[in-house]
């Protein structure tokens, strides 16, 4: 994949405009689930992070913004993306080392480090799932090519003892996600994403622990806007989601 020419690219402020995020005008476009999954990673000052398809390198820019001292790696595909990642990085006064890679070929760089924490926003689609897109960056960041599976394991490979993932998939994946995650990884905990009350919930954020040995937990929906329906043109995100989004607040997991 080529790279991006200037008129290619928009520059969108993220959590308020601590992030200023240049991505393709057409293509694949972040929107707020890594800003979301960015915010349930419970990093501290020190730790090592690994995404896993980092694409334009929002989510760990979002996590940067938040917990300072960290050491923040990337996977990206498609090296278009790469290249802005590793651009928006020394744009944001963020030190990132991505790679240009596939999950199965991970470089010696990466595959000789673990790291604390492990994130990962894979395609929410199986492959011939959903109407593919005319832009070649987005029908590879929207359907997958590389099983649920083996992002969970690559995850697990690279993960120190003790250490989290933390992936952010459609409602609809967690059956192959708790199936990746067995044998590999333990102490799963599932937190649904509701759009509204009453709403069945779209997306999920779930975390599992290397060598965890916690009981499964699924817990009660976090609800993203206020009201039962869209009535007007604008967001109505409710308060605690609204801080995430614009100032950069953690997401807080129930105990």
């Amino acid at each position: 994949m080529t790279g991006f020419s200037a008129d290619d690219l928009t520059c969108d402020r993220f959590l308020g405009g601590k992030i200023q995020l240049l991505q393709p005008r057409r293509g694949y476009r972040a929107g707020v689930d890594p800003v979301l999954l960015a915010a349930a990673i419970p990093a501290r000052s020190g730790q090592r992070v690994l995404e896993l398809g980092c694409g334009a390198g929002q989510g760990l820019l979002c996590l940067a913004a938040r917990v300072g001292g960290i050491v923040l790696a990337g996977v990206e595909l498609q090296s278009a993306y790469a290249d802005l990642a590793r651009r928006n990085g020394v744009e944001n006064g963020v030190s990132l080392e991505i790679v240009t890679a596939d999950l199965s070929g991970l470089p010696d760089e990466i595959r000789q480090q673990q790291f604390h924490h492990v994130m990962a926003n894979p395609p929410y689609y199986r492959k011939g799932a959903h109407s593919s897109a005319t832009d070649a960056g987005r029908a590879t960041a929207l359907g997958e090519e590389t099983a649920l599976e083996a992002w969970i394991e690559t995850a697990a490979r690279r993960l120190l003892p003790k250490g989290y993932l933390h992936m952010i998939q459609r409602a609809d994946r967690l059956p192959d996600m708790l199936a990746g995650c067995d044998g590999r990884l333990g102490s799963i905990e599932v937190l649904p994403l509701a759009a509204r009350i009453g709403r069945a919930p779209d997306l999920i954020i779930l975390r599992a622990r290397k060598e965890g040995r916690a009981p499964f937990r699924l817990h009660a929906p976090v609800i993203l806007h206020t009201g039962t329906h869209h009535d007007r043109d604008e967001d109505h995100y409710r308060p605690e989601i609204a801080a995430i989004l614009r100032s950069g607040a953690a997401l807080d997991w129930p105990k």
